[in-house]
């Protein structure tokens, strides 16, 4: 897709504007309501449909299909980095009304970070070919790891502070309490960060290891920095409004990590089969049509089995409970 210099500063001064109107509607601190996030979760994602459709009304239908398997796919993986901000929230204990505040700033700043690392992967596609090799083998390892992750039931229990994160508390100090809104504070004549300050970082920059999956994913559906970057933008921004509708219900999604594997692992072949067919090999390469009803496919099937399990373990539960609770009573009646 041939994208001008004028589409871009018009498409970042929308993402810009519709920003800067998500920040003014939450701009004072307080509980996000499940409505309120369903609203905005379907805002979002219509405002991403739409975005999709005005490529495809322009007469750019395999750029539009490009921008919706990209989507769909940053969409998955940020779902289950969910689990993580969940993590991280309770590691700071991060006051109820402060989360979406948190979240707001937190994704900005992965979102600057993702374009940069948009920009440096397309010159490094742009220039080296062979480059698909390394992210499609990278991907296809990841897509095992999770499996086996998921496999051993493995829950992160825990989040550490990354080593950048541990820098930037020593160099600026960190206050003992939450301060409101601010960001730093005086304390004895010296200029020191919130912990609200501080969780604002730590979600920005854990993003930079949820990158290390999603980009490389992204480019092995299209290799267009512009789509891969307005997939990137709509699929983070209405993240914090996500948090907030289905964070409760993340633990239900037992099977989310089997779907995402298998689509990771999905466009890791596609990506090995691409650069083959860069280096002159004749081997079938994977229609971005077959792609996107892959992925669908994959996630309705992952969200069906998650459900059916969890009736199950609903079920067992129940009969459990029932079981114990007659042992009692015939105890009871013996005595």
């Amino acid at each position: 897709m041939d994208v001008s210099w004028t589409l871009w500063t018009l498409t970042i001064l929308g993402l810009v504007t519709l920003i800067s109107v998500d920040f003014f509607i939450g701009r004072k601190p307080h509980d996000v309501s499940t409505k309120e996030a369903g609203i905005w979760t379907i805002v979002w994602i219509a405002l991403a449909g739409l975005f999709g459709l005005g490529l495809l009304l322009f007469g750019e239908s395999q750029a539009s299909g490009e921008f919706f398997a990209g989507f769909i796919t940053e969409k998955s993986l940020s779902v289950d980095n969910l689990f993580v901000f969940i993590l991280i929230m309770a590691k700071f204990s991060v006051p109820s009304h402060l989360q979406q505040r948190v979240l707001l700033v937190g994704v900005l700043i992965a979102l600057v970070l993702r374009a940069i690392f948009i920009a440096a992967g397309a010159a490094v596609i742009a220039n080296f070919s062979w480059i698909f090799y390394i992210f499609g083998a990278f991907l296809i390892f990841t897509a095992w790891k999770l499996i086996q992750e998921a496999r051993a039931d493995e829950d992160e229990d825990d989040w550490e502070e990354n080593r950048l994160l541990k820098s930037i508390e020593h160099r600026f100090g960190v206050a003992d309490r939450y301060h409101g809104t601010k960001l730093f504070i005086r304390n004895n004549g010296k200029r020191i960060m919130t912990p609200l300050m501080v969780v604002m970082l730590a979600i920005g920059t854990t993003d930079i290891l949820f990158a290390l999956d999603s980009i490389p994913a992204i480019f092995g559906l299209t290799q267009d920095p512009y789509i891969v970057f307005t997939a990137n933008a709509f699929a983070l921004m209405g993240l914090r409004q996500l948090y907030f509708l289905i964070g409760g219900l993340l633990k239900k999604l037992v099977h989310l990590s089997y779907g995402l594997s298998v689509i990771l692992g999905f466009i890791g072949v596609k990506l090995v089969l691409h650069a083959l067919h860069e280096s002159g090999v004749h081997v079938p390469e994977i229609t971005i049509a077959f792609s996107l009803s892959f992925i669908c496919a994959v996630l309705v099937v992952t969200t069906i089995t998650s459900l059916i399990a969890n009736k199950k373990t609903a079920a067992a539960e129940a009969a459990a409970k029932d079981e114990q609770k007659d042992d009692s009573e015939n105890v009871g009646a013996e005595k």
